[in-house]
């Protein structure tokens, strides 16, 4: 494990635990996440780490697991591969838990009204069936994590690197749809991703 690059990330957040409104509820190895998610799930500042507040557990549970036997490779950011290689089961069932009972928020990142407007046209025509909203009832149970609100610099790295292979497909149908975008409908849904708030 590259100690120095975590150490990095750890002192770049500050004193994530301490003082905390769910400071019983955190996990003994919590630091694992927080240097770079933070204590709030909500990425503590770097455009490239993903707001994983409120996102189901089994989502979590799942892109852990897919880090550690390779179907995420993490190709640019071995941060995250180093960081979850020690974790055992029980450890990232607990991780997961904690982040998916936190509230959602949003990623606050300006957005264009029109560009949004096309990318939630997009979204329910390819990707709706899978990603439901934050908020929706039946969250828990989608096959895909809920990508409203989430940053655009993490969307692009993860839809990059699905297109390129570095990470796996759940289902079939999602590498068709993947294969429906160009870079213009990329931008739209991401648009239309950021115009997400929890009050929407």
């Amino acid at each position: 494990m590259n100690i120095l690059k975590l150490g990095l990330c750890v002192i770049a957040t500050g004193s994530f635990l301490v003082g905390s409104d769910v400071a019983n509820a955190e996990p003994e190895n919590l630091a694992v996440c927080a240097a770079c998610h933070g204590v709030d799930g909500s990425g503590a500042g770097y455009p490239y780490v993903p707001i994983i507040a409120g996102t189901p557990a089994a989502h979590l549970e799942e892109a852990l697991f897919a880090y550690q036997d390779g179907a995420r490779r993490c190709v640019g950011v071995p941060v995250m591969c180093e960081a979850v290689a020690l974790l055992n089961e029980a450890q990232i069932e607990e991780l997961a838990a904690y982040y998916s009972a936190l509230p959602r928020v949003s990623s606050e990142e300006d957005y264009n009204r029109k560009l949004a407007a096309v990318g939630k046209l997009l979204h329910d025509d390819l990707c709706a069936r899978c990603h439901v909203l934050p908020t929706d009832d039946d969250v828990e149970n989608a096959l895909g994590i809920p990508l409203n609100g989430q940053r655009a610099a993490y969307l692009r790295l993860a839809l990059g690197a699905y297109l390129t292979g570095d990470r796996e497909t759940l289902v079939p149908i999602m590498a068709d749809k993947l294969r429906e975008l160009d870079q213009g409908k990329i931008d739209a849904l991401i648009h239309y991703y950021a115009s997400w708030g929890p009050e929407s």
